[in-house]
């Protein structure tokens, strides 16, 4: 099979076959005294690679900050807004640093973006921690991963000068925003939580106090049972969050009105700045 289209980030290669159709992911290492391949027809259409002297703390693209010091792949969009929380991104599987960005400029234009790239491979689509069958986690790697994700969020705080940020996750982007939650407070403002479930219960259970919480989810969700949801908001109401539930009538998958919902919540619960002094 030829290779037509390559798009190397961080380490893995995306390619497609002869028409361009995209193919499978694969993670080049080097192999000393391997034959070499053979010249071809190519267009290159971007090659981005660590430089030879000591990098900077990211590089900048077209608006973009793609962070090559962190511990996760991630995009970070500086904001024009100085009284817009900073959004965490956080996709569901499958998903990418890429895929929330629009979702978080339409919620809340102009507020600083950042959107880590989930780290665990499930047949070859990121996710944020694993799971043993669907709606079972791995309960181990997901406080483990929770801890990661939240230690990166603060490094990230001092690399850009941003505030403490409002998660936004969707499906298992917002089970590890739920986690970090409960198992990391004071990391998250808040959370726009899209079609989450109950990821799992702390002993004890942490102090939450006025921190501001929306769930989004779907009544004819075939992923997320309404009792999981329920559960959910309910553990954090114990916990002492200000939490809100929107039911939708549709499925797992957004729509207009998670937006909606989403954009008008966080005109209130967003406010108080994006800066560094932010909670």
């Amino acid at each position: 099979m030829s290779i037509h289209h390559v798009t190397a980030i961080a380490g893995d290669f995306y390619f497609g076959d002869e028409l361009g159709r995209p193919g499978s992911i694969l993670t080049f290492f080097p192999w000393r005294g391997g034959r070499a391949g053979r010249h071809g027809v190519a267009q290159v259409g971007e090659v981005r690679s660590p430089p030879t002297a000591p990098a900077p703390p990211y590089c900048r693209t077209g608006g973009l900050m793609a962070g090559v010091d962190l511990e996760f792949q991630h995009r970070f969009v500086p904001g024009t807004d100085p009284t817009a929380p900073p959004l965490l991104l956080l996709h569901g599987t499958g998903g990418n640093e890429d895929d929330l960005l629009p979702l978080g400029e339409a919620l809340h234009p102009g507020a600083p973006r950042l959107s880590p790239r989930g780290q665990v491979l499930e047949h070859g689509m990121p996710r944020f921690f694993r799971r043993l069958a669907e709606g079972v986690f791995d309960l181990d790697d997901l406080r483990a991963r929770s801890h990661q994700l939240a230690d990166f969020v603060e490094a990230a705080r001092r690399e850009y000068g941003i505030g403490a940020p409002v998660a936004v996750g969707f499906s298992n982007g917002a089970n590890i925003a739920g986690a970090m939650l409960l198992l990391r407070p004071g990391t998250l403002r808040g959370a726009l939580l899209l079609r989450p479930m109950l990821p799992l219960v702390p002993d004890p259970l942490p102090a939450l106090e006025g921190t501001p919480v929306q769930i989004v989810a779907g009544r004819g969700d075939p992923i997320v049972a309404p009792a999981q949801t329920e559960a959910l908001a309910e553990l954090l109401r114990r916990a002492g969050a200000e939490v809100r539930v929107s039911w939708l009538a549709g499925g797992h998958g957004l729509t207009r009105e998670d937006l909606e919902i989403g954009h008008r919540w966080l005109a209130v619960a967003g406010q108080g700045g994006g800066g560094a002094a932010g909670r």
